[in-house]
């Protein structure tokens, strides 16, 4: 059916897929990703928003039925390129507002398999206990083989294999190992999109932390002012997120970039792709995703990235940069709703957007883990906008945004919080300054970003092509200072939307990031805002790396001594770091559990030991808690009380003549000898002494192999003497 000529100067709103919560949905979200927030009005707030949207609901639901009847309209279809319609509401101008799919290894792209259990940072994560929300077209087939039991959906709602597909890119735990998803032990709600905002709301109430939405609006259907436009769904999705501080939303941008949609872009000729956002994809508090093609090396780092030819591009006819963020959306193979064990590969936006979303859900995962709290949507959304693969031309674009995301990065940021690294939640009252100074890391860029989840405003476009006018509110600002020098954010000019970023002040965005090249020295760092603030205070985030934090180095420790023993304890020492504090393992050599204990100097005493008995430790240096050296060489005594001493590996020299000599068994010899590898003469003689100092063997040394079959139990230095050169080592027989 031609919706266009049937009515010909009305919008029609065709939106993404999205889930459906009913009561079952809800109480699986409870037992998940619950929010620990200082807020505690925040759930009754959202609670609200929830309500009213319920309200909108009930009502749109009977008018839509009339209007459909009157207009001789079918409530929902497939069309003949598969996508899946329906129609969910029509406008106060009488525009009918339809919802609709887009159609057209994640994992590597988003470096996700980086914090895999093996992978190059090795963090174990995979989506365990933790939730996501998809709301698309119908349900995903909840009983597909991948899914396991991990997924909840309302019985009532129809199979998608769109949803079904979106959701196997994010949780299919990988029985076929190419369609493994990147979170692939997370659990998920699936159901359609009837009423998707009262059901994220709901969800985001009870500790949803993210969802994904992988449709919106058909762009065959819509007067040009709609691109780019700031509109009322765009400002409900910004009504949930600020008053769910803990929830993000996910879209995907489109995919019709040479598709000629908009004959009157801010920027160009509709041939150029620019100015397609539409619907919620404009909301300024979510993350926009674009579809990349990439190269991704084994180590991780990108090696290019090119925006794919069917993804939308921004901006917003307000300046603000969207998309904000780039995945993979090419040839990812995913479930499908044919039968339980079918699967097909697919491309689009469609697909990149679930694998930003699942890429975050390991973040929030990771975060909990060491923090005990989730990060704030804000936080999130700027760590990942501030840990991008910067691509091509210096700072962000209209094309994909902050560029490629790199789970790798951020994840590196997280663990060197308070190392190189900041994560601050922090608020700014009206006419207030926050200030922070750092010292720069040697050799590395300094990077500061700040954002925050702007409140909702007044301003919603009804009909103006390409309004300028800000949808922002509250306009805070982030400035980096260095003697009489200060360093601004990067921006974008829409009327130039293809030209590369320059800095200076960024009055549309509720993200700035500085980037300063070749940092050294110190630098103050300073967020203030223009205007009212409202609602009296703005919370946001505050994003710092290449900062040297302390003077603490991730070094093993080194040069091990005993301080000091007694009948049961002795004392350890070794040398010092600044700013570190340190974990020690011991424990009897033959015994499989290590005692820790942990040490704010470079001193520990080991209590409990025993007479006669052979102790075995190693230590590594704590600069914070999960910034870490490796351990030290495991080093061993045999405690003797005040006469203990440690046996240290001695590095073996090589000598004239005795050449990378080696002794093949430290500490304990296993076997009735010891053998020696290097390349020792006739001339080599070997000698064993006691603790004492008794020369207990001695003799030739040329076999390369010396008995110790007949030592008694004890410590004892073996010794290779070759003209005039020698080289030692202790040894503890049992």
């Amino acid at each position: 059916m031609d919706y266009k000529n049937l009515f010909p100067n009305r919008v029609y709103l065709f939106a993404l897929a999205s889930l459906v919560l009913g009561s079952t949905a809800f109480s699986q979200v409870s037992t998940k990703a619950k929010i620990t927030s200082d807020d505690t009005s925040s759930k009754t707030r959202i609670q609200h928003v929830s309500q009213d949207f319920q309200h909108q609901f009930i009502a749109t639901e009977k008018t839509i039925q009339q209007f459909a009847k009157v207009n001789n309209l079918k409530l929902s279809e497939t069309l003949a390129d598969g996508n899946q319609i329906e129609l969910v509401d029509v406008g106060s101008d009488g525009t009918p507002l339809f919802y609709s799919t887009f159609s057209t290894k994640a994992s590597e792209v988003s470096r996700a398999n980086t914090l895999y259990d093996g992978g190059l940072l090795n963090l174990g994560l995979s989506g365990k206990n933790m939730n996501v929300g998809v709301w698309d077209a119908g349900k995903a087939l909840t009983t597909h083989q991948e899914y396991d039991t991990r997924v909840v959906a309302d019985e009532k709602a129809e199979v998608s294999p769109h949803a079904t597909m979106v959701l196997g890119a994010m949780i299919s735990k990988g029985i076929k190992s190419k369609a493994k998803g990147v979170a692939y032990n997370a659990s998920a709600i699936s159901n359609d999109w009837k009423a998707d905002k009262v059901e994220v709301a709901n969800a985001a109430s009870e500790g949803l932390l993210l969802s994904n939405h992988s449709y919106g609006i058909r762009p065959d259907f819509v007067p040009d002012w709609y691109f780019g436009a700031y509109i009322q769904v765009s400002q409900d999705w910004d009504k949930i997120m600020y008053n769910a501080p803990y929830y993000l939303m996910v879209t995907a941008a489109g995919n019709v970039q040479k598709l000629n949609f908009n004959d009157s872009p801010v920027f160009g000729k509709n041939a150029d792709g620019f100015d397609l956002l539409l619907g919620f994809s404009t909301s300024k508090n979510g993350i926009n995703v674009a579809a990349v093609e990439t190269d991704v090396d084994a180590k991780g780092n990108l090696k290019k990235a090119i925006v794919s030819n069917y993804s939308s591009h921004g901006p917003t006819d307000d300046g603000r940069i969207k998309p904000d963020i780039a995945g993979s959306g090419e040839n990812i193979i995913s479930t499908q709703s044919t039968t339980n064990t079918s699967y097909d590969t697919y491309s689009g936006t469609s697909m990149a957007a679930p694998g930003i979303t699942s890429t975050m859900v390991l973040l929030q995962e990771y975060y909990q883990r060491l923090n005990k709290r989730y990060m704030k949507a804000a936080t999130l959304k700027g760590l990942v906008l501030h840990s991008a693969d910067d691509v091509d031309t210096p700072g962000p674009d209209y094309k994909m945004g902050w560029g490629v995301i790199n789970a790798k990065s951020a994840a590196e940021i997280i663990t060197t919080t308070d190392y190189s690294s900041f994560i601050i939640e922090a608020s700014l009252k009206e006419n207030q300054v926050y200030s922070i100074t750092v010292n720069a890391k040697e050799g590395e860029s300094l990077l500061a970003s700040i954002s925050w989840t702007d409140p909702v405003g007044n301003f919603i476009n009804k009909g103006n092509l390409n309004d300028e006018t800000p949808a922002l509110v509250n306009d805070l600002d982030i400035r980096i200072t260095k003697n009489n020098e200060t360093f601004y954010p990067w921006v974008l000019n829409p009327k130039q939307a293809s030209s590369p970023a320059t800095t200076g002040d960024n009055k549309v965005d509720p993200f700035e990031k500085i980037k300063i090249n070749n940092a050294t020295g110190t630098y103050t760092i300073t967020v203030t805002h223009k205007g009212k603030i409202t609602n009296g205070v703005q919370n946001f985030s505050l994003i710092v790396s290449g900062a040297k934090v302390t003077e603490c180095e991730a070094v093993a420790p080194q040069n091990f001594k005993v301080a000091s023993a007694d009948a049961s304890s002795t004392q350890l020492h070794w040398d010092a770091t600044k700013d570190a504090f340190f974990e020690v393992h011991y424990k009897e050599v033959n015994d499989t559990d290590w005692q820790t204990v942990f040490t704010e100097t470079n001193t520990v005493k080991l209590q409990g030991l025993t007479i006669d008995k052979n102790y075995e430790f190693r230590v590594r240096t704590n600069c914070t808690a999960s910034v870490f050296s490796e351990f030290s060489e495991l080093q061993n005594f045999l405690f003797k009380g005040i006469d203990t001493e440690i046996n240290l590996v001695l590095e073996l020299q090589e000598m004239s003549l005795i050449e990378n000599l080696k002794f093949s068994v430290y500490p304990n010899p296993t076997t009735d000898k010891i053998t020696i590898d290097g390349n020792l003469s006739d001339r080599a003689y070997y000698s064993i002494v006691s603790t004492n100092g008794i020369t207990i063997k001695k003799g030739k040394a040329a076999f390369n192999a010396i008995a110790v079959d007949d030592l008694s139990t004890g410590l004892y230095s073996l010794t290779i003497f070759e003209d005039g050169e020698q080289q030692s080592m202790k040894f503890i027989k049992n």
